[in-house]
C-alpha cells in the first residue's frame, strides 16, 4: 500500500492539490485535504460538474454536511459504485478514501496523465499556480459592495483596480531584419527595462497586454493573408511584401500628387485657397511664412500676375503704378488695366518750409485712401471679369458641342445625298443596271460561299487546337489548384510541426533542468532494482497462495476420501456384527459398543469442525477489530459528538436570532 499511496499523492500534486511533503500515505490525509483532492480530480474529469464545488470546507457544520452530500453526489454522477456519503469526507477511513482516490485517478483523462509524467520545474509550477489562482478567482461570483463578506475582501476589493491606459513599449525582440551593432549597444546599455518605460507603473500590465495582442494580431493577419492571397500569387514572402510596399507607395504618391494640384476656384482667378497638402506641409514646417511655401502651379497660374509697384518715395512726389494683366489660353482674352495717379495734379509741389509736417501726412493719408478705393474698384472689376469669363467659357463649350452635333448631322445628310445621287444617276439605264447589280450580287454570294468553305477548312483545325488548349489550361488549373492545396496543407503541417518542436524544446529544457536538480546518488538502476524486487515479491506471494490453495484442495480431498472410507467400513462392520449379534450375547454387546463408538466419533468430528469454524470466526472478528481500529471509530464518534454539539449551538443561536427578530 505504501507504493500505491505514493503514486496517488504524486498524481494529486499534478492536478493541483497542495499536499505537504510530510504526508506520505492516505492514512495521514485530513478532511480538508480529502475534500480538496476530490474536488481537484472532479474538476479535471468534468469541469462543468466540479466548477460549482468548493475546494475547502466551510466553518459551519450544516454547510459542511451539505458540501459532503454534494461531493458524494458528484462522485456518484461520474460513475463511482461504492458506498459513499457525507461521512466518507467528514469521518473518513483509510480503505474507503484509498478506493475513492484510486477510482478518481483512474478516471483522469489521458492528457492529465501525460502532463503528470512531465517534470515539475519551477516555471511550470509557477504557471500552474497562476492558472489555478485565476480560475479560482473567475469561479467566485461577483457581489455588490454592500453584500460582500470579509472573505471576499481580497478577491473583490476595488483597491487594486486601475484604468486601462496603454503606452508604447520598445522591446528588443520586436526588431525585424538585420540588427546593427549600434542598435544592439543601445538596447543593452541605454534602453530601460519594460517596467520602467511607462510613466505610470499601473500602465505596465496594460501596455504589455496591448503589445502582445498587437503582435499576435499582426502574425494572424499575415498568416491569413499569405494563405489566401500570398500562395495564389506564387511569390516568395519577401517578394510579396516588396510588391505590397511598392503598391502602397504608388497609392500614397498619387494621393499626394492629386492633393498638391490647385483647386478650380483658384484656377479661374478667384480668391486663392491653400490645398490640404500645403496646409499639412506648412504645419510640418512650423512657423514658416506662407510666401516661402513652394507650390506647384498650373500654366494658368503662371500666366496670371498681379503686381503692385510703388515708384518714388520722396516727400515731394508719390505716385503708384498698378497694372493687372489677365490672360487665358482657351479664349485668348487679355485685359490690361493701368491706372496711374499722381498726387496734386500728376506732380505734387515740393513742400516748402512753411508747410507743416501735419499737412504732408494728411495729404499722404488722403492719397492712400484714394489708392485703396481704386484698388478695391479694380478687384471688383477683376471679379466681374472672372465671372464673365466663366460664363463665356460655359457658353463657348455649349456652342462647341452644338457645332459638333450639327457637323455630325451634316455628315450623315451628305452620305444620304451621295446615295440618292448615285441612285438617280442609275435610273436612265435601269434594266442594264439591275442586271449588273444582280450579277454583282451573285458574284458576291459565290465569293462569300468560297470564303465560307475556305473558312471552314481553317476553322476545323483552329477549333480542335482551341479545344486542346482549353483542355490543357483546365488540366493546368486543376494541377495548380491541387499543388496549391498541397502547399497549404504543407504550410499547416509546417506550422504544427514548428509548434510541436517548440513544445518539445521547452520540455527538453525542463527535463535538463530537472536532471541537473536531481540528486546524483539516486540512479536509474536503483529504481529498476526496486521495481524488480517488488515484482519478485508479488510473484512469490502468488506462488505461496497457489501452494496453499493446492494443499487445501489435497487436504479436502483426503478428508473426503477418509470420510467415505469410514462410512463404508462402518456399514460393512455393522452388517457383519449385526448378523452375529442375533446368535451371540457377547457379540450383541460388541455391536452396542460399535454403535456408541461410531456416534462418539461423529460427535468428535463435528466438534472439530465447529472448533475450526469458531477459529475462523475469531480470526474474522480480529480482522474486523483491526479494521475498526484503522477506521478510527472512537475518534470519529468523538468528532460526531462534537459536531452534534456544534449543530445544537448553531440551532440555538439561530432560534435566539429568530426570537429577537
Amino acid at each position: 500500500m505504501e507504493e500505491v499511496d505514493k503514486i496517488l499523492i504524486h498524481t494529486l500534486k499534478q492536478v493541483g492539490t497542495e499536499v505537504s511533503e510530510e504526508v506520505n500515505s492516505v492514512k495521514e490525509f485530513t478532511s480538508e485535504l480529502i475534500v480538496e483532492a476530490v474536488v481537484r480530480c472532479i474538476r479535471v474529469i468534468d469541469p462543468g460538474l466540479g466548477s460549482a464545488l468548493p475546494t475547502s470546507l466551510p466553518p459551519g457544520m450544516s454547510a459542511r454536511f451539505r458540501v459532503g452530500m454534494s461531493l458524494a453526489q458528484a462522485c456518484q454522477d461520474i460513475g463511482y459504485k461504492g458506498e459513499i456519503g457525507y461521512q466518507t469526507f467528514l469521518y473518513s477511513n483509510e480503505p474507503e478514501i484509498r478506493s475513492l482516490l484510486m477510482f478518481l485517478v483512474e478516471r483522469l483523462p489521458r492528457e492529465s496523465a501525460e502532463t503528470s509524467d512531465q517534470p515539475t520545474g519551477k516555471s511550470v509550477v509557477l504557471q500552474r499556480a497562476i492558472a489555478a489562482a485565476i480560475k479560482a478567482q473567475l469561479s467566485v461570483p461577483w457581489l455588490p459592495p454592500n453584500c460582500r463578506l470579509p472573505l471576499h475582501g481580497e478577491t473583490q476589493s476595488p483597491g487594486g483596480l486601475h484604468s486601462f491606459h496603454v503606452q508604447p513599449l520598445s522591446l528588443p525582440h520586436c526588431t525585424k531584419g538585420p540588427t546593427k551593432k549600434e542598435l544592439i549597444d543601445y538596447q543593452r546599455d541605454i534602453l530601460p527595462p519594460v517596467t520602467a518605460q511607462p510613466s505610470n507603473h499601473a500602465s505596465v500590465v496594460a501596455s504589455i497586454l496591448e503589445q502582445h495582442t498587437a503582435e499576435l494580431s499582426a502574425a494572424q493577419e499575415w498568416d491569413s493573408e499569405w494563405n489566401s492571397q500570398g500562395l495564389v500569387s506564387r511569390l516568395t514572402p519577401q517578394e510579396y511584401r516588396s510588391r505590397k510596399l511598392t503598391r502602397l507607395r504608388k497609392r500614397a504618391e498619387e494621393q499626394l500628387r492629386s492633393a498638391s494640384l490647385p483647386s478650380a476656384e483658384s484656377a479661374f482667378g478667384g480668391p486663392r485657397s491653400t490645398s490640404d497638402l500645403s496646409e499639412l506641409l506648412q504645419a510640418f514646417r512650423g512657423s514658416a511664412p506662407a510666401n516661402q511655401v513652394l507650390t506647384k502651379g498650373s500654366h494658368f497660374t503662371h500666366t496670371q500676375k498681379f503686381t503692385f509697384t510703388q515708384v518714388g518715395t520722396t516727400p515731394g512726389i508719390n505716385h503708384c503704378v498698378h497694372s493687372l494683366q489677365f490672360s487665358t489660353v482657351s479664349s485668348n482674352v487679355s485685359v490690361c488695366l493701368c491706372v496711374c495717379q499722381e498726387a496734386a495734379a500728376v506732380t505734387s509741389p515740393i513742400p516748402t518750409g512753411r508747410q507743416s509736417e501735419g499737412d504732408v501726412q494728411l495729404r499722404q493719408e488722403e492719397e492712400l485712401a484714394s489708392l485703396q478705393q481704386q484698388f478695391q474698384q479694380l478687384c471688383t472689376d477683376v471679379d466681374q471679369l472672372t465671372a464673365d469669363m466663366k460664363h463665356m467659357g460655359v457658353t463657348n463649350t455649349q456652342v462647341l458641342d452644338e457645332l459638333k452635333q450639327r457637323e455630325l448631322g451634316n455628315t450623315e445628310e451628305e452620305e444620304r445625298m451621295q446615295v440618292k445621287k448615285k441612285t438617280i444617276d442609275l435610273l436612265p439605264d435601269a434594266d442594264n443596271n439591275l442586271v449588273k447589280f444582280q450579277a454583282q450580287v451573285e458574284a458576291s454570294a459565290k465569293r462569300v460561299l468560297h470564303l465560307a468553305s475556305q473558312w471552314e477548312k481553317h476553322r476545323a483545325p483552329l477549333i480542335e487546337e482551341h479545344r486542346t488548349l482549353k483542355e490543357i489550361c483546365s488540366n493546368q488549373d486543376l494541377e495548380s489548384s491541387r499543388k496549391l492545396s498541397e502547399i497549404k496543407s504543407l504550410h499547416d503541417k509546417i506550422r504544427v510541426s514548428t509548434e510541436e518542436a517548440k513544445k518539445k524544446e521547452e520540455i527538453y529544457k525542463q527535463l535538463v533542468t530537472e536532471l541537473e536538480n536531481l540528486p546524483q546518488d539516486a540512479s536509474r538502476s536503483a529504481y529498476t532494482q526496486r521495481i524488480l524486487e517488488i515484482v519478485s515479491n508479488i510473484k512469490k506471494q502468488k506462488e505461496e497462495i497457489t501452494k496453499i490453495l493446492s494443499d487445501t484442495k489435497e487436504l479436502q480431498k483426503e478428508i473426503n476420501n477418509l470420510t467415505g472410507k469410514l462410512d463404508r467400513t462402518f456399514a460393512v462392520t455393522d452388517e457383519l456384527v449385526f448378523k452375529d449379534a442375533k446368535k451371540d450375547e457377547s457379540v450383541r454387546k460388541s455391536y452396542k459398543y460399535l454403535a456408541a463408538l461410531h456416534e462418539n466419533c461423529n460427535h468428535l468430528i463435528q466438534t472439530i469442525e465447529d472448533t475450526g469454524t469458531i477459529l475462523r470466526e475469531i480470526r474474522d472478528l480480529e480482522e474486523q477489530i483491526e479494521t475498526e481500529h484503522g477506521n478510527k471509530t472512537v475518534a470519529n464518534l468523538e468528532r460526531i459528538l462534537d459536531d452534534y454539539k456544534a449543530i445544537r449551538q448553531e440551532n440555538s443561536a439561530l432560534a435566539a436570532k429568530v426570537r429577537e427578530g
